[in-house]
């Protein structure tokens, strides 16, 4: 098996309001691998959300330790985890944060113009089914295409990992579909390591490996030897 892209060691991280301590991640331990696809379940609170922005370099750490394959994130200041997240990280939300005033294209070029190593914001676009909707707005989009040009935007700069944080979560059943085609077509031809929270647990059908988040841990690790197609999924 190839090494992690991610491995962490009792990763802790504590939300101090004042009056009371929220344990968002009471101690992860986990490894995440080049080309997997990996599913994060779990209810409201349960860390799935800490634990991706501590693996996106949005959020640090209160104890324990996380890389980046031999790039220890632990520690990190906001100028090198800014250059982190520039470099190596791409994200997905479930809302898509496009500028309305920008095409398509502008959107996605937003990225490409600051990155080492970018694809064209065509040939992104073309790799989440949008080449006939470069030139459109996002007002004169779907929610599904504007999720799709997220995802172009995300993996333009051809990242090493892509953090998804309910992507569905807005979407309807057939533009979920849709976008769940498009990260698997992803991960599939360009071996980005990408991982998904979502609170749909038909998805995990789709993923090589599922998490289970109760109460700040990693209660459960199940892998799929047989992976549902997005359009196989019910919902």
């Amino acid at each position: 098996m190839a090494p992690p892209v991610f491995r962490t060691e009792n990763l802790t991280k504590v939300y101090d309001t004042g009056k009371v301590k929220v344990h968002a991640l009471a101690g992860v331990d986990l490894e995440l691998y080049e080309g997997e696809l990996t599913v994060l379940l779990g209810p409201s609170g349960s860390g799935k959300s800490t634990l991706l922005n501590i693996l996106g370099g949005l959020d640090t750490a209160t104890s324990g330790r996380v890389w980046f394959r031999d790039l220890e994130l632990t520690g990190m200041g906001d100028r090198q985890l800014t250059a982190y997240r520039r470099d190596h990280v791409g994200f997905v939300f479930q809302f898509y944060n496009l500028v309305a005033s920008l095409t398509a294209r502008e959107n996605v070029q937003l990225v490409t113009d600051v990155s080492k190593h970018p694809m064209r914001p065509a040939e992104a676009l073309a790799l989440v089914g949008l080449e006939p909707r470069l030139d459109h707005f996002p007002a004169e989009l779907s929610g599904g295409e504007q999720q799709r040009v997220a995802i172009a935007r995300a993996i333009a700069k051809r990242p090493e990992v892509l953090l998804c944080d309910e992507p569905t979560g807005a979407l309807d059943s057939k533009t979920g579909v849709q976008v769940l085609e498009a990260l698997q077509r992803v991960n599939d031809e360009l071996g980005t390591a990408t991982v998904v929270i979502t609170h749909n647990a038909m998805i995990r059908k789709m993923a090589h490996r599922v998490l289970r988040f109760q109460d700040g841990r990693i209660s459960s690790v199940e892998t799929n030897d047989t992976r549902l197609a997005p359009s196989e999924i019910e919902w």
